[in-house]
């Protein structure tokens, strides 16, 4: 009922415009006439009308796209809620660029937790973007906010964000669930900064710092995305060696180096981070800041997919090594793929 007569209050300007203008016409003697002077005030008081019909249209359209953007941005700060600035004694930081124009969601999600099992983070990338995409973010990253602290491995937390998917697809997209799927990275930072993680599909993260500067931390391949196929008996996690103090991981989606500039060159992101690296002390909110400017300027402000950006530096005074880890079966490296020396 409010919003009938919000309708009717919304079109009542517009009817007493019109009905004025019809009297005019209809009324008026000198609307009757057909000398220029009269034509020129009869074409003026109809394109006074016109015009102000117009403009109400404009306001009112106006008025509910930035009720709708305040809709969006409530849902996104609900799902994917800003990170805090530390966690655990590790500095964070996030972005997100959309690429539907306008909006402030889309299909890539991410989220830091501490847990007694160490400081857990996810990055994933929903197949399509946008606000289509929305459903199945939100499904994946509810799941990880129980599973991070209810699962004692990685592998554990995948299983059960591989089964809140299949159960999501299954009601929301059954006739395409087969074709649906979720590229996924989840990393484990212990409290020594050793660093253990999990991929499907995922692009794997850099570490910034150290005497080599920028590393791409990419011991094994991964698994498929999540969705596609279902997920082998056993699940070690893999080494990506130590995060040291003062060092930042880098994590991203594809979109990150998939982005093109207008000449169709890809984004040089590792050279991105070297030159963000060489220049002065590692800060998660300046590589974040540095890092989605670059990215901006080089789309002209229009990427062609959702990219997401997390950063984590490690501001935790040097611990000895294995200092509070919980080895369990599945801390095991993947056969084949020795985790990474730690770097002194």
């Amino acid at each position: 009922m409010i919003r009938i007569r919000g309708r009717v209050r919304s079109l009542g300007l517009p009817v007493v415009w019109g009905a004025a203008a019809v009297a005019y016409k209809l009324i008026c003697p000198l609307a009757q006439e057909t000398s220029l002077e009269a034509r020129i005030v009869t074409s003026a008081v109809f394109f006074a009308v016109g015009t102000g019909l117009i403009l109400h249209v404009r306001q009112s359209l106006m008025r509910e796209l930035r009720q709708l953007r305040r809709v969006a941005g409530a849902a996104q700060s609900a799902l994917l809620r800003p990170l805090p600035s530390r966690v655990d004694g590790l500095d964070v930081a996030a972005a997100q660029l959309s690429a539907e124009r306008g909006a402030a969601i889309g299909g890539d999600l991410y989220e830091v937790v501490a847990t007694e099992h160490g400081v857990r983070a996810v990055m994933g990338d929903v197949r399509g973007h946008g606000i289509g995409a929305f459903g199945t973010v939100a499904a994946v990253l509810g799941c990880f906010r129980e599973a991070a602290h209810d699962e004692q491995d990685l592998g554990g937390v995948l299983r059960r964000l591989d089964r809140a998917l299949a159960r999501h697809l299954r009601q929301e997209h059954p006739a395409s669930a087969a074709e649906e799927f979720v590229t996924l990275l989840l990393v484990e930072i212990r409290p020594d900064g050793e660093l253990r993680a999990l991929n499907c599909g995922h692009p794997w993260p850099y570490r910034l710092g150290g005497e080599s500067g920028v590393d791409q931390l990419a011991p094994a391949d991964p698994h498929p995305p999540l969705g596609l196929f279902p997920l082998p008996a056993e699940l070690p996690t893999v080494g990506l060696g130590y995060l040291e103090h003062g060092d930042a991981l880098f994590l991203h989606t594809d979109g990150a180096h998939d982005a093109r500039d207008a000449r169709g060159r890809f984004f040089p992101l590792s050279s991105a981070l070297t030159n963000v690296a060489a220049d002065g002390p590692l800060s998660s909110q300046r590589v974040i800041g540095r890092m989605s400017s670059a990215l901006l300027h080089h789309t002209r402000g229009a990427p062609p997919d959702d990219i997401a950006l997390m950063v984590i530096t490690n501001g935790r005074p040097t611990p000895l090594r294995g200092a509070g880890n919980r080895a369990t079966g599945h801390d095991a490296p993947a056969a084949g793929n020795a985790p990474l020396a730690p770097r002194r």
